[in-house]
């Protein structure tokens, strides 16, 4: 039987406020950080903090810390002196450094942020954790599939806190829209599909040739995997988050499709995911049309939740108005010269139902943003990882999903790059 929900009290505000229910936090572990209880136990604490890599998403994090009273910034990285300068502006007090080992050595430095282009995670990270810092990284993990082993070893060794930017674990939309799912709302859930489609070149304006690659580094293979890694990735682990299951394959293509001017990445990728049940998880990413925007569905025999938008609708939906149904019938020859034994037949085309919300006052992008959109879990994110390492509370679970996230990426980018279909490898399961 489908349980009736009502939300309309629900909003962002006071969503944390309902997380001290010990099933919720059994549900998702990784929010034991944002409780009431949680965030009572550092009332008027203060985590040190140096923040590695002051460009877009990094000035991004920062303006979140200004809104975060655990949150004490004494350092800010960069080697591109602009992007420092610009950084230093908002914290004049913070140290500033050109080498990101030298911030390392700073001992008043309790956790650092790591923004920085994907090939530097791994050794920055690694770094970090030998130095005894507490760890953010942005996604993805590493930009390899070794990489991302080894820096989950490395935390697993370390003792110390590791978050990485997958921000939609802490978006109250998407945990509500989970319970929803896991409590039975939609029913048994039979696919999935996910998408992110933007148009624009995905370029910096660059001041100086010699400055392409590094300014533009999602572009080329050295520095980048592409849509997999600065997606994807985002969306993928809805899949193991809906299903309580992993992926055991992925297929797929990529190509370089419109934006023909140098790059090494594509800009046009399909792939699918096959669960050990059968389900399939499709995935689409193209920077040439931003019609559809993003989004990810789970699909249900009972009901459809479209996770971005915070909005569920019923496969059974409710009937027409009866002048509505007289003129599909006479659209579709129901009053022809042919007999029919039986209800008539009329096409099955998407649901014109506006659906249901999950939460009041939904926040939602259109996924146009290279830097992050207002209200995505960012702001959450952060602050529950200046919690956990204000109390050194570790969170394997969400270590795993982030690990995870960042594999089903570059295992898609194999089977790409390969042509063929790539088994999930045992010795990359933790």
């Amino acid at each position: 039987m489908t349980r009736d929900f009502d939300f309309g009290s629900f909003n962002r505000r006071d969503f944390f406020k309902t997380l001290g229910s010990g099933s919720l936090i059994a549900m998702f572990p990784w929010l034991q950080s944002c409780t009431e209880e949680a965030v009572a136990a550092v009332s008027g604490e203060k985590i040190r903090l140096g923040l590695i890599g002051t460009g877009s998403r990094g000035m991004y994090h920062l303006n979140n810390l200004l809104q975060i009273p655990q949150a004490e910034i004494v350092a800010l990285c960069d080697d591109y002196e602009p992007h420092l300068q610009q950084a230093a502006a908002l914290f004049p007090k913070a140290k500033l450094y050109d080498n990101y080992c030298r911030l390392l050595e700073n001992k008043d430095i309790q956790a650092v942020l790591i923004v920085t282009p994907l090939n530097e995670h791994e050794q920055m990270t690694i770094d970090a954790f030998s130095a005894g810092k507490h760890v953010f990284c942005e996604k993805s993990m590493a930009l390899t599939l070794e990489g991302c082993r080894r820096i989950h070893d490395a935390y697993r060794k370390s003792g110390k806190v590791l978050y990485i930017g997958q921000q939609r674990l802490f978006d109250p939309k998407y945990i509500r829209a989970m319970e929803l799912i896991h409590s039975g709302l939609i029913g048994t859930i039979t696919g999935m599909r996910a998408y992110w489609y933007r148009n624009n070149d995905w370029r910096r304006p660059v001041p100086s040739p010699e400055l392409e690659r590094r300014i533009n580094w999602r572009l080329y293979r050295a520095s980048s995997a592409g849509l997999v890694t600065e997606l994807a990735a985002h969306q993928l682990q809805v899949g193991d988050w809906a299903l309580g299951a992993r992926p055991e394959s992925v297929m797929g293509y990529g190509d370089l499709v419109y934006w023909n001017d140098g790059r090494e990445v594509y800009d046009n990728i399909s792939l699918i995911y096959r669960y050990p049940n059968g389900i399939k998880m499709s995935y689409e990413s193209i920077i040439s049309n931003k019609f559809l925007g993003l989004e990810e569905l789970i699909l249900g025999d009972r009901g459809t939740m479209e996770l971005e938008k915070g909005r569920y609708f019923f496969e059974e939906a409710k009937p027409a108005p009866g002048i509505l149904q007289l003129i599909n019938q006479i659209e579709h020859k129901v009053f022809d010269n042919v007999s029919f034994a039986g209800p008539s037949w009329v096409p099955e085309t998407a649901s014109i139902s506006k659906g249901y919300y999950v939460v009041e006052n939904v926040s939602t992008t259109s996924g146009a943003s290279s830097v992050g959109a207002a209200g995505d879990g960012s702001a959450e994110l952060i602050t529950a990882f200046c919690h956990s390492a204000i109390t050194g509370q570790l969170n394997d679970t969400l270590a795993e999903e982030a690990y995870y996230s960042s594999v089903y990426a570059l295992l898609g980018l194999k089977a790409m790059e390969e042509k063929r279909i790539v088994d999930f490898p045992e010795e990359l399961r933790i």
